[in-house]
């Protein structure tokens, strides 16, 4: 069963809208990860500002991914101008599967 990645860009000029719901989608995240392989949010080019996020999740199907995604309170709050799911098999490093 390969993992999911799930990759989100931010709408330009909507950091606010991150800081509001992060408390949020921290709390929700906490609640699936058990699930999660990583993630985290996608950085400026300095390492300073947030403008996205990443993350890489352990789920039964494709579908699964995407309910987790519309649940997501900074998705419910109208951060993202763009998000990506695919599928995706670890070859190297520690998320390596069989």
């Amino acid at each position: 069963m390969p993992l999911f990645v799930i990759h989100c860009f931010d709408k330009p000029g909507h950091l606010q809208v991150r800081l509001d719901a992060r408390s949020a989608h921290l709390e929700y995240a906490k609640e699936w990860e058990q699930h999660m392989v990583i993630g985290g949010p996608l950085l400026t080019p300095d390492g300073q500002g947030m403008v996205g996020s990443m993350i890489i999740m352990d789920l039964p199907d494709l579908q699964a991914a995407y309910d987790w995604c519309a649940n997501d309170p900074y998705g419910r709050a109208g951060l993202f101008e763009s998000v990506t799911v695919r599928p995706y098999r670890g070859l190297l490093g520690s998320a390596k599967q069989a």
